[in-house]
C-alpha cells in the first residue's frame, strides 16, 4: 500500500482547488495515494476536524497538508491522528472565532507557509505558532490565496515530503 497524503481545504475552497490539485500531483509522482474531503457547507472548524478525524481512522495519513481553515483543521485532528508530518498554508491559527489548540506533532515536522500579503489570516499568527512549536517557516511575497508562488510552494513541499518520510 502507497504512502498517504491526506489535504484539507479552506474555509471557502473545495477538495480539489487550485493549490490541492497542485500539491497532489507533486505527492501522486513522489508515490503518494491522495486523499482530499469535501467540506463545503460545514462553517465549523471543530466539525470539520471530527470529520477528518473519523475518515482517517480507516486509513491514518503519512503526511496531512491543510489550507487557511483546513491548516488549523489539520492541526487540530492531528491532536488525535499520529502522522509523520504538517504542512500547512496560510492556516488560520489564533482567530477570533477558532479555539486554541496544540500540535500534535513535534515542531521539527511541520512547516507552514504563509503570504506577506495576506489580508485574511495575519501572517504574524504563523510566526507566533512557529516561535511557540519551534517549526519552520516560509513567508512569501503572495496574498492569502498563495496562487502566484505555487512553484515556489511545490518546491517547498517537495523537500518537507523526503524529509519527512526520511525519517
Amino acid at each position: 500500500m502507497l504512502p498517504l497524503i491526506h489535504f484539507v481545504h479552506g474555509k471557502e475552497s473545495g477538495p480539489w482547488g487550485r493549490k490541492i490539485s497542485y500539491l497532489s500531483e507533486i505527492a501522486r509522482k513522489q508515490g503518494f495515494d491522495i486523499e482530499s474531503l469535501d467540506y463545503s457547507g460545514m462553517i465549523n472548524p471543530m466539525e470539520r476536524a471530527e470529520k477528518l478525524s473519523e475518515a482517517c481512522l480507516i486509513r491514518p495519513p503519512d503526511i496531512l497538508v491543510g489550507s487557511s481553515m483546513g491548516g488549523w483543521v489539520a492541526s487540530a485532528a492531528n491532536s488525535s491522528i499520529p502522522v509523520r508530518g504538517l504542512f500547512l498554508m496560510a492556516p488560520a491559527f489564533y482567530m477570533f472565532d477558532y479555539p486554541n489548540l496544540a500540535a500534535g506533532c513535534e515542531g521539527d515536522r511541520i512547516e507552514i507557509v504563509h503570504g506577506w500579503r495576506d489580508s485574511i489570516i495575519p501572517f504574524q499568527n504563523s510566526i507566533r505558532f512557529g516561535q511557540e512549536h519551534s517549526c519552520t517557516l516560509h513567508l512569501v511575497d503572495d496574498d492569502h490565496r498563495l496562487a502566484h508562488r505555487l512553484d515556489q510552494i511545490g518546491d517547498i513541499f517537495t523537500a518537507f515530503i523526503k524529509r519527512v518520510m526520511a525519517n
